[in-house]
């Protein structure tokens, strides 16, 4: 549902997320925006500002009509029906409990279809906790789900299901990781909402001293861990402090994550804030994302022997987010086994990330990486705005002569093929190795890239420095778009400083 100026992405029985004006802003607004609900009595029933594209309302009452009034337009609404609300304390959750796991597994199990389990506001300490379909997690305000961190005595969930299907992944592969705080598995039309956080615990245990080892038999857990979902609404709420990559979709379909807030230290390892894996229909919209590895990693998969998700991940929305620090603001790969593809990131802003747009692999992965579209996006020092890398040098033989070889070997299923990107009116500032970098293969060229627009203003006083992650590479300064087997169908509208010599 729309208006000229609102747009309404999820309502749900006691919370909705609405985006507000998203054509003219990308995520923050120039200045604040007073806006007004009101039942549909006309009773007004809270006020307040919003500072950026997205507005997330709370303590809504279920199926009722509601009417949003702000200078930009007004929007009237209806929630859904609930069947019942259920609150953890009922069954046991104390505050004072050093492990609330027992008593909210037990309110979720007693919880009908179509119902709420509340969490109210307090600092609930957790282990890890199994969701269901056709239910609500609702964290009201100031409520805090706070993982134990503990690794004694937590589940491991299994590489594969008893009949065989791929439960979880570590990287694209099928193995054993430890459960996360938040699991939903085989789970249809689950919501979790509300304005309260999801802590996962990163910085209690021992989790980001073993980044990739295995320990007690098991990978790392995430924050929240969803696996063969249909139909997941995530709004509204904030998830923080991860023990590896925060939330991780995967073999899901039709999920939307609108108005969260991801935080991660900045120098916890691979802790990405949002990684959809062999999914499809993904929506991510009015996200605000900072971590300490990639923002938004879109996987689909590795070639490997012990196997893994198998099938790619499709049509995926990434609109008005804010994605700042971290390696990577959207990346794609490395793992791409099973291919990436229709993939539109618009009016989004990028804020001191090491790379913006990027997209890496590596002979052995196999896989395409086709339709990837870029648009009216803002870059602000990032150090290389748009990269792609056949050249990715992951994995112990990484550094190979059969990975790293600038000469064209025989095409076989092991090859990466890279193909239909388009950049169109994305504005940078402060970039400081290159304008773009594309790293393509001799025996199969990045092909089909399309820039129509882009304008690029260097940082001062930046010192060379190496775009990718790949052998046999220059260190670049300034160095406008650089290009090696690669085929641009449209080069259009750059600024002066965007071109190469060699272009």
């Amino acid at each position: 549902m729309t208006s000229q100026f609102i747009t309404l992405l999820t309502a749900g029985a006691r919370t909705a997320t609405l985006l507000i004006a998203p054509d003219r802003f990308l995520f923050a607004r120039d200045g604040a925006l007073d806006w007004q609900l009101s039942e549909g009595d006309g009773l007004v029933v809270a006020t307040g500002q919003v500072h950026s594209v997205v507005l997330n309302l709370g303590n809504l009452e279920p199926g009722r009509h509601y009417r949003l009034e702000t200078a930009d337009g007004g929007f009237t609404f209806a929630t859904a029906n609930e069947t019942a609300l259920l609150d953890i304390r009922d069954f046991g959750a104390s505050t004072e409990s050093a492990d609330n796991a027992r008593a909210i597994q037990s309110a979720i199990a007693s919880l009908p279809a179509g119902g709420t389990l509340r969490l109210p506001a307090g600092l609930w300490s957790s282990g890890p906790i199994f969701l269901k379909g056709e239910m609500t997690l609702l964290l009201e305000e100031g409520a805090i789900l706070a993982d134990t961190g503990s690794r004694r005595g937590r589940k491991v969930l299994p590489a594969r299901h008893a009949d065989g299907r791929v439960l979880g992944t570590w990287e694209g592969v099928a193995e054993p990781c430890f459960a996360s705080l938040i699991n939903a598995i085989d789970c249809d039309n689950l919501t979790i909402t509300g304005h309260g956080t999801i802590d996962g615990g990163g910085d209690r245990g021992d989790w980001w001293t073993w980044p990739k080892e295995t320990r007690d038999g098991a990978r790392r857990p995430r924050t929240i861990f969803l696996s063969s979902c249909k139909h997941v609404i995530l709004s509204g709420i904030t998830v923080q402090n991860s023990p590896s990559w925060t939330v991780h979709p995967v073999l899901c379909d039709h999920l939307l994550a609108a108005g969260l807030t991801i935080r991660n230290d900045p120098l916890s390892p691979n802790t990405d804030g949002l990684n959809p894996e062999a999914s499809s229909d993904i929506r991510l919209i009015g996200l605000d994302i900072s971590v300490g590895d990639d923002c938004i990693a879109i996987k689909a998969g590795k070639r490997d022997p012990r196997g893994g998700p198998d099938r790619p991940t499709r049509r995926v929305e990434i609109s008005n987010c804010l994605m700042q620090r971290g390696h990577g603001a959207v990346v794609m790969g490395s793992e791409m086994s099973r291919g990436i593809h229709d993939v539109s990131i618009s009016r989004c802003h990028f804020v001191g990330t090491d790379r913006g747009l990027r997209i890496k692999t590596r002979r052995g992965r196999g896989g395409a990486v086709s339709d990837i579209h870029l648009s009216q996006c803002r870059m602000d020092d990032v150090a290389t705005p748009i990269a792609v890398n056949a050249f990715y040098f992951c994995d112990a033989d990484g550094r190979s002569e059969y990975v790293q070889s600038r000469n064209p070997l025989p095409l076989s299923i092991e090859t990466p093929r890279i193909s239909n990107i388009t950049i169109r009116d994305v504005v940078v500032s402060g970039a400081e190795t290159a304008a773009a970098v594309f790293y393509g293969l001799p025996e199969c060229e990045i092909d089909a890239v399309s820039v129509d627009g882009l304008s690029i203003v260097y940082a001062e006083g930046a010192k060379p420095g190496l775009p990718e992650m790949a052998c046999h590479l220059p260190q670049l300064l300034h160095a406008g778009i650089v290009a090696e087997n690669t085929r641009f169908s449209l080069l259009a509208r750059l600024s002066p400083h965007s071109i190469h010599p060699n272009l």
